[in-house]
């Protein structure tokens, strides 16, 4: 069985596009995939009721990258992939990534070849490659290896270490949300306002390093203040809708050491933290239907 894990950006987000640093946690809610032999290539999801054949020139991007995915094979039989999609799509969630790295994993395991997380994070920068172009690589890394780690773009990963589990509850906030549009929203700002929104991912980047700090640390009450001060920062970017806001007051005043928006905003995910497991699942209940909780060990 394929796997493919969901990703949460802790700090750094739209910072890390324009080169700043970033620390974002693999978790364990994703996709799960199987390929059999079949007579047709064909690519099934599900709760989506989606089936499909891969197409290279196709008008969806789903066909067009498990094409690519095929096509990095140079042998093997004609294979049908079954996936099931625990992630909404769209909402920062590294839906897309988490597909790409569960197709390719339940690939590997049908055909007999054998290669290290590592190696299938790589490997699945060609169906990102599809979705977002000039994928960061970070989500696709994160999906296949899990764990915390600090990312800059161009660079390694850099895995963050700690003796404490964070206790990690997202909510989801029913909104769309686009990317695309979001980071070209930042950029438009960067253009017509440079000193101000690059001394907010001046900002960010402190918060960045110090929340590193925090988390080797296991001192996650900084870690939470940390969370706070990010989410004002990049609602000061208009990147935070009503309702996300209202979500993230909701948990903190349930108790949550911190709460912030997740991804590129304006819809989407947002998470808090909490200090124990059983807060946790309290604040599951706080941030209503589609919320979960997400435990990483760093």
């Amino acid at each position: 069985m394929g796997f493919g894990r969901g990703k949460v950006i802790l700090l750094g987000e739209h910072a890390v596009v324009h080169g700043y640093p970033a620390i974002a946690v693999g978790i364990e809610r994703g996709v799960h995939a199987e390929a059999q032999p079949a007579k047709h290539d064909r690519l099934r999801l599900s709760p989506w009721g989606l089936e499909l054949e891969p197409a290279s020139d196709g008008t969806e991007p789903l066909e067009r990258a498990f094409a690519a995915v095929l096509e990095s094979y140079e042998e093997r039989p004609p294979l049908e992939v079954s996936a099931t999609v625990e992630l909404p799509a769209g909402a920062g969630l590294g839906c897309s990534a988490a597909i790409g790295v569960a197709v390719l994993d339940a690939i590997d395991e049908a055909i007999g070849r054998r290669r290290t997380r590592a190696e299938l994070a790589e490997a699945a920068l060609v169906w990102e490659r599809v979705f977002h172009g000039n994928p960061s690589g970070v989500d696709n890394t994160m999906s296949a290896v899990g764990g915390v780690a600090l990312f800059r773009r161009g660079e390694p990963l850099v895995p963050l270490r700690s003796n404490k589990p964070l206790h990690l509850v997202i909510g989801y906030s029913g909104e769309s949300s686009s990317t695309k549009e979001m980071v070209a929203s930042v950029r438009r700002q960067l253009e017509e306002d440079r000193a101000r929104v690059t001394q907010t991912f001046d900002g960010i980047e402190t918060l960045v390093r110090n929340a590193k700090l925090a988390i080797e640390a296991g001192d996650h009450v900084a870690l939470g203040q940390l969370l706070d001060l990010n989410h004002t920062l990049l609602s000061s970017m208009m990147l935070c809708t009503t309702k996300l806001d209202a979500m993230c007051q909701a948990a903190r005043e349930a108790g949550a050491l911190g709460a912030k928006i997740t991804g590129a905003g304006g819809g989407g995910c947002m998470f808090a933290l909490a200090a124990k497991r059983e807060e946790a699942a309290r604040l599951k209940d706080v941030l209503g239907e589609g919320a979960f909780v997400a435990e990483v060990s760093a």
